[in-house]
């Protein structure tokens, strides 16, 4: 979900650039990662930080950028990389084990979350809360009716976050399995990649499946939905591809993404129902 929306701002930014003619002094710019880069260069100088505004940020870069050479960039490449020696460096971003491993590990029957995905998980769950409850007659600012069903409602949402940010790690590795400063991962990247793309060609809500199922939350529609979401991460891939290496999109899959993309509120709604014991509309 929200790898998507950065490549859109990605490219809303690179059509900026071309139309202001910002490619004219120099035909090395015409070069497609080069492009990127600035893009993600301008869009990085264009965000709110603190209260810094355009014309010292301006100067801040005027000032520091005779310091930034390519030697200086490797080493602070190096000494961020070797700050935890099981984190797995890809690109600028970093790929932790326990990521996969919370979702594919030796407890193959147990559904696992993390912390990062329970916090966004929050504003989801908010909103679900204020826009859901008002329909089975409960009162979002009541905490008896929110704290009552939090626990699977919470559980549920984060769980699907998680798989989303996995789904986005996968456009985040190099197919190649490249790292930047540890050759000896290569095959383990390689490993994990094939391992992600496997689950979510698979069955990614599994666990969680199993278990809704253990707790007699699961139905036919709910099974629907999570049917619904693996076909929507699998558009955001081919989307998210198709925008990076400039092909043509089909609109079809973009109406159909955005008719699938809101598939964790639907499965919330139902679990609500059941929770409630409510009979469905």
């Amino acid at each position: 979900m929200e790898e998507l929306q950065k490549l859109e701002q990605v490219q809303r930014t690179l059509s900026f650039m071309q139309s202001s003619g910002f490619f004219a002094s120099s035909s090395s710019n015409n070069n497609d990662d080069a492009s990127r880069f600035l893009a993600n260069l301008i869009l990085l100088l264009v965000r709110p930080c603190g209260e810094l505004d355009m014309d010292k940020k301006c100067g801040l870069v005027s000032q520091h950028l005779p310091n930034i050479s390519a030697s200086f960039l490797e080493e602070a490449s190096l000494w961020i990389n070797q700050e935890d020696c099981h984190k797995t460096c890809i690109g600028s971003d970093i790929l932790k084990e326990s990521e996969c491993d919370s979702l594919q590990s030796n407890y193959e029957d147990m559904a696992m979350i993390g912390l990062d995905s329970m916090q966004r998980a929050n504003s989801t769950l908010e909103d679900f809360c204020r826009s859901y409850f008002m329909f089975h007659g409960m009162d979002a600012n009541s905490p008896q009716a929110i704290f009552k069903y939090l626990p699977m409602l919470s559980f549920t949402e984060s769980y699907i976050y998680q798989l989303d940010r996995l789904n986005e790690k996968i456009l985040d590795v190099p197919t190649d399995g490249i790292i930047v400063s540890e050759r000896r991962f290569e095959e383990f990247n390689r490993s994990q990649v094939t391992n992600l793309m496997d689950m979510f060609k698979s069955d990614p809500f599994r666990q969680l499946l199993y278990l809704l199922e253990r707790d007699g939350l699961m139905t036919e529609r709910i099974r629907e939905e999570f049917r619904c979401g693996s076909e929507y991460w699998t558009l955001e891939r081919k989307l998210c591809c198709q925008l990076m290496s400039k092909e043509e999109i089909s609109i079809e899959d973009v109406m159909r993404a955005i008719q699938l993309k809101s598939f964790d509120y639907r499965v919330l709604n139902l679990l609500l129902y059941h929770l409630r014991q409510e009979k469905l509309l």
